[in-house]
């Protein structure tokens, strides 16, 4: 739904050309770009580049976005938008630099004015793919208060957890989170402003549209240090709820250069897609920082949930020439025959989350004639390694290290292994430690630490580097999941397990999928009321449990009864034991 009323647009749009001469676009230009890689020579000259160095002060969007503004007006940029959003009703939004600035500094006067709040405070924000999710991450870059991106598939325990650990001041949100947001609220004391997307007015909220219908479009971006928080996202582990994970304005504002240059090739003529989740660390990448450092077009389509007919009729219809999605994602396309559409202008195709079968990369290009470029990375850091356009395609690695970073895989004591040996999958941070990672976990030093080993940042993976250079993934060192580019601990579902009467105990792990690559299944111990129950019914029970507990993407998709769970002497669960098992390992 297009929240912004359309007396409000009217309203902003009389303002805009009023105070700054800005003309919406207008035309659709289906132009074809060249397939001859734009930013990349060859792997060797990347990495002749000088590396880069963080400034004392740096703030994207006065340092970037405002930048490509002053380029815009000057007539030194492309014609292109830099946000191009629709829906499946037919209506766009088409957004200029100039009005991207514009919107956002109304945006960021209702945060200071309106809401109080000073510089460090944080702010949770979950919205789906809306505009206004991109001007809330650049209001909050220009007040210098912290973000904290959440997806819409929060429970309330959820949402509470992370009100109350990152004590933040405001939140964000629309009319279809507010049943949970009122649920939990009232328990967090820190919280002192509550801002709706909404067309109606609601008691206890500000409207966000209202309150910048009213705002001044007048603004200072504030001068942030390199070093200083500018988002927080909630990462899951193998133990213990969600970690906070804290990015520095340099981190990703300016260590996402490197993923918009030369992984995803783009300049300002480029229209790119991205199709990740508002709430996740990708978002960030793909849909504000790597694009936007390039001046490229960011396109966003309003889907609700992943719709394989919608992503190709996309594809056809508009001029997107990059698109980057999920393993997954290619996994479902290629199953919907994408050779009966014609995608016009579609060149440079990516994807990230969770390694590719070669054989979806190889459908792929059978129906579309186009490769995928596989990129690695986490949400402690930028791009770490990927096949960079105009490189040999290895189906099966995700090619060779960034430039950002000096890769290479060690053994547990720290020391860079034999090529072709399995190892962990590592960043080196000694003598000099890149600007590009994750600043801290934050209250948790203990955890910190514990990514550390010797002079390198442990990925938390297992991998292999053959003689060329060319990175192999070959499993997670713990037991997090990654399904369908999700990332979930098995502990916040075997927490959720464990409440339900019948479970006695409980152990997850990853099991083998052909269409998410791998899911969530439990081993359910059950309590003696429940031994004769009938399963399958319980089965069911026990995922609607879940779902209501926790994120509903975390709920097994597969349960197992079993008697007894294997342990250590120590009464720990043998997770790993389970997983070699479900994927048939020795």
């Amino acid at each position: 739904m297009l929240l912004f009323t359309v007396r409000c647009r009217v309203f902003l749009t009389r303002c805009l050309k009023a105070e700054s001469g800005v003309h919406r676009f207008e035309s659709h230009t289906h132009t074809a770009t060249t397939t001859k890689p734009k930013n990349f020579t060859d792997y060797s000259s990347l990495l002749l580049l000088p590396k880069p160095h963080a400034p004392p002060v740096f703030n994207f969007s006065k340092d970037v976005l405002d930048v490509w503004e002053t380029r815009e007006k000057a007539g030194e940029k492309s014609s292109r938008p830099a946000l191009w959003w629709v829906n499946d009703r037919n209506e766009e939004i088409r957004w200029s630099f100039e009005e991207l600035g514009f919107y956002s500094r109304r945006l960021a006067n209702v945060l200071i004015d309106e809401c109080r709040l000073e510089r460090g405070d944080r702010v949770l924000l979950i919205l789906p793919r809306v505009p206004e999710w991109w001007l809330v991450n650049i209001a909050c870059l220009r007040t210098g208060t912290v973000l904290i991106p959440g997806t819409s598939q929060l429970t309330a325990r959820d949402i509470l957890h992370r009100l109350r650990v990152s004590q933040a001041k405001c939140l964000i949100t629309d009319e279809s989170m507010v049943p949970l947001m009122e649920a939990v609220t009232p328990q967090c004391p820190t919280l002192t402003s509550k801002l709706l997307l909404s067309k109606k007015e609601r008691p206890g909220w500000g409207n966000l549209t209202a309150l910048m219908g009213r705002a001044s479009a007048q603004h200072v971006c504030v001068d942030t240090r390199s070093d200083e928080p500018m988002t927080i996202f909630f990462t899951s582990g193998t133990t213990g709820p969600p970690k906070m994970t804290v990015h520095s304005h340099c981190s990703y504002g300016l260590g996402l250069t490197f993923n918009g240059r030369y992984w995803l090739d783009l300049d300002d003529s480029d229209v790119f897609w991205n199709t990740s989740d508002t709430g996740w660390a990708k978002s960030a990448w793909s849909s504000v920082f790597a694009p936007w450092t390039q001046g490229a077009c960011v396109f966003s389509h309003n889907m609700p949930r992943f719709n394989t007919d919608t992503v190709l009729k996309t594809l056809s219809k508009y001029p997107i020439n990059t698109f980057c999605t999920a393993p997954t994602a290619y996994r479902m396309l290629v199953q919907e025959a994408p050779s009966r559409f014609q995608f016009q202008s579609l060149e440079h195709c990516l994807c990230a989350g969770e390694p590719i079968n070669p054989e979806v990369m190889s459908k792929w290009r059978e129906l579309t004639g186009l490769d995928i470029y596989e990129g690695y990375g986490q949400t402690e850091t930028v791009l770490i390694a990927g096949t960079f356009k105009g490189m040999e395609i290895r189906p099966g690695s995700f090619g060779k290290a960034s430039p950002a970073y000096d890769v290479q895989v060690i053994n547990d004591e720290g020391n860079i292994v034999a090529r072709g040996t399995e190892g962990n999958l590592a960043i080196r941070v000694k003598p000099e430690r890149p600007f590009s990672l994750f600043t801290e976990y934050m209250g948790e030093p203990e955890k910190t630490a514990e990514c550390f080993c010797g002079d390198f940042y442990l990925t938390g993976d297992r991998g292999i580097m053959d003689k060329d250079g060319y990175l192999w993934f070959v499993g997670r060192a713990d037991d997090v999941i990654l399904s369908a580019g999700y990332r979930i601990g098995p502990f916040e579902v075997e927490n959720a397990l464990i409440e339900h009467e019948a479970v006695a105990e409980s152990a997850v792990v990853s099991s083998p999928d052909p269409v998410r690559g791998e899911v969530v299944k439990a081993f359910v111990v059950l309590t003696s009321e429940y031994k004769h129950a009938d399963q399958n019914e319980l089965i069911k029970q026990l995922q609607t449990h879940v779902k209501k507990v926790t994120a509903p993407y975390k709920y097994p998709r597969k349960i197992e009864f079993v008697d007894q769970l294997p342990k250590t002497v120590s009464g720990k669960i043998r997770r790993v034991e389970l997983r070699k098992k479900e994927w048939g390992l020795p």
